[in-house]
């Protein structure tokens, strides 16, 4: 969580919504990364964690993550639930819950629906204070 901390706050300098994301192995070394780049990609699916499973795949040469763990600072929407259900990731660890539009537990949760054939276990609740901190100081500046 800590090297997503840090990649959030580089998504807030760069002037996109600080989430940031780390793919881990089985043996928890970080095989991709990645940051919110919609706003310099003009990418409305650059979300970090899309861009840290992209990483991660390549990283590891497939497409099929199976035990691997995507940390991520705030909880994933339907779309990044839905991919990481797509690449296999086992383990959904997450910092701040997303009461508006989170898929992991929160709004939805596509990720332990029984009628799915694939399931992911959730972490949520990780290092919240520090994510949703990052995230209020990030719009109280835009409003």
């Amino acid at each position: 969580m800590t090297r997503a901390l840090a990649l959030a706050r580089a998504a807030g300098v760069a002037g996109d919504v600080p989430v940031g994301a780390v793919v881990t192995d089985a043996a928890g070394t970080i095989i991709g990364e990645g940051r919110n780049e919609r706003e310099p990609t003009h990418d409305p699916t650059a979300h970090a964690e899309i861009v840290a499973m992209r990483a991660a795949a390549a990283s590891v040469g497939s497409w099929n993550l199976e035990g691997c763990t995507l940390v991520v600072t705030l909880e994933p929407c339907l779309m990044c639930a839905g991919a990481l259900l797509q690449a296999r990731v086992s383990r959904v660890v997450f910092g701040a819950w997303d009461e508006k539009a989170g898929a992991t537990g929160s709004v939805y949760d596509v990720v332990r629906d029984r009628r799915l054939p694939y399931r992911a276990e959730v972490v949520g609740g990780v290092r919240a204070h520090e994510s949703e901190a990052l995230l209020r100081g990030f719009f109280d500046v835009r409003r």
